[in-house]
């Protein structure tokens, strides 16, 4: 029953890096909007590495779903 938990877990965080990847990459003054911080100046050099940072870790949550989902597969059939 834990594995099944972690997969939904991993598998729902991985969709939320990914939107937040997406939402960054089409409105990527929102940091400036919800903070009301510029860390960069206008510079967009932090948008994009938000963007790249919520992208590996959009993948590497997904990959780690994935793999806990076949390990539980493996284990119900044999």
């Amino acid at each position: 029953m834990e594995r099944r938990r972690r997969y939904w877990i991993e598998l729902a965080c991985s969709a939320v890096a990914g939107l937040l990847a997406v939402v960054t990459a089409i409105v990527p003054d929102w940091i400036e909007e919800v903070f009301h911080v510029d860390p960069d100046a206008g510079s967009g050099t932090l948008e994009w590495g938000l963007v790249l940072a919520f992208l590996a870790v959009a993948v590497l949550l997904g990959v780690g779903a994935r793999r806990e989902h076949g390990r539980h597969r493996r284990q119900a059939a044999g």
